[in-house]
């Protein structure tokens, strides 16, 4: 059912959300055949000042959008961030704090891959600030990470996260993945239970999805059939659970107090500056419009200053907001409260009223008017709940 309107999307009491920045680093060692982020397999060597000065540029373009609103989280990400050195990445910080202040409790997140450890590299980049790891595992079977043409073993993806420990990061996420090729249940619980063991405060769990333009989509993988990747879900999630990992998100789970600020930002329709190669943003102004732009994808063009850092832009429309909000909170397995609609996106809460009670009758919403979160069969069947919200 539509939600489509002609109001303008400054009616209602509409708040400038808070802002977080993503930075991307497009650079792995190797691509790997699942993998449809922009990344790109690194040279013998990168081309580190030439991109952090690229990425203040980028930035400095972005202020205006600032709003003078503190960054209340910051996300690494890639690619492999890990490859830069702790000079690279702090000349960036240090770069970035001079043009756009930060909140006092910061969360600042860098991915890195078991591969890419080194114990005093890691020190270092504890001592910038970064205080939170985010460590692509995505399994610890040597079949399994073969399969997905990851270049460390599970005994270097244990070292990295007791080496992240000795760097004196207390705050870290395992990615991990299942479904993956012939993984069976006990194969899948087996790397749940090896991650849970490393006493991580975050775990990023995931099926293995077939995306466009990979080499898994024009070789596909033997994964599981449809009953064992449900089994896999069904007893994966007990699992955690009961060690004290709750889900928060559709693939995120953590110990008390330690869900990812980031992640909630942006599930909350917050906003997010993006700056790097092929990053993406959604900004907020004070009257309300919200855009959505991304910038140049390949490396060699963001850093050629004659051809400019954006891609693209798009304002979203008022018909557009209602799908574009529910479509990221209703992610979050609690919801959020229903008076942020009318926040974030300055909409009257009454514009859903019509297609949320149908969804409410198809079991796939709470009925509860404070909140707006999806029933457990609707968080299974995330696209057909947001049918109901399409323009």
């Amino acid at each position: 059912m539509s939600t489509g309107s002609s109001a303008a999307p400054t009616a209602g009491r509409f708040e400038l959300p808070p802002l977080a920045a993503y930075v991307h680093i497009p650079w792995c060692v190797k691509k790997c055949p699942y993998c449809d982020f922009n990344s790109h397999a690194a040279g013998p060597t990168l081309p580190e000042e030439e991109y952090v000065d690229a990425l203040l540029a980028d930035l400095d373009r972005d202020l205006p959008q600032v709003h003078g609103r503190p960054l209340s989280s910051m996300f690494f990400g890639g690619g492999t961030p890990s490859l830069f050195s702790a000079k690279a990445l702090g000349r960036l910080l240090e770069g970035v704090a001079r043009r756009v202040p930060f909140a006092a409790d910061i969360e600042i997140t860098l991915e890195a891959n078991p591969g890419t450890f080194e114990q005093a590299k890691f020190r270092d980049y504890r001592a910038l600030g970064i205080n939170r790891l985010s460590i692509g595992v995505q399994s610890f079977q040597a079949a399994k990470l073969k399969a997905l043409g990851r270049i460390h073993d599970g005994d270097e993806a244990i070292r990295a996260a007791d080496m992240a420990r000795a760097a004196g990061f207390d705050n870290f996420n395992l990615d991990l993945m299942h479904g993956l090729p012939d993984q069976s249940l006990e194969d899948a619980l087996g790397d749940l239970r090896i991650a849970i063991a490393q006493g991580p405060t975050h775990l990023s769990w995931y099926q293995l999805t077939v995306e466009p333009n990979t080499l898994f989509w024009n070789q596909p993988p033997l994964i599981p059939e449809d009953d064992i990747l449900w089994d896999i879900q069904e007893a994966g999630q007990a699992l955690l659970a009961a060690q004290g990992y709750a889900q928060y998100e559709v693939s995120a789970y953590a110990q008390p107090g330690q869900a990812a600020r980031h992640n909630l930002n942006y599930w909350s329709f917050g906003d997010f500056l993006g700056i790097g190669a092929g990053a993406h943003a959604k900004l907020s102004n004070p009257d309300g419009t919200i855009t959505r732009s991304w910038k140049t994808r390949l490396p060699k063009d963001y850093l050629d200053r004659d051809k400019g850092f954006s891609a693209g832009e798009r304002r979203l429309g008022p018909d557009e907001l209602p799908f574009e909000f529910l479509m990221n909170v209703l992610r979050l397995t609690d919801g959020v409260a229903s008076a942020l609609f009318t926040r974030r996106t300055g909409l009257a809460l009454s514009q859903l009223a019509a297609a949320r009670a149908e969804a409410e009758q198809r079991g796939l919403l709470h009925s509860d008017p404070a909140r707006l979160v999806a029933t457990r069969e609707g968080q299974l069947f995330l696209n057909d709940l947001l049918q109901h919200f399409l323009p």
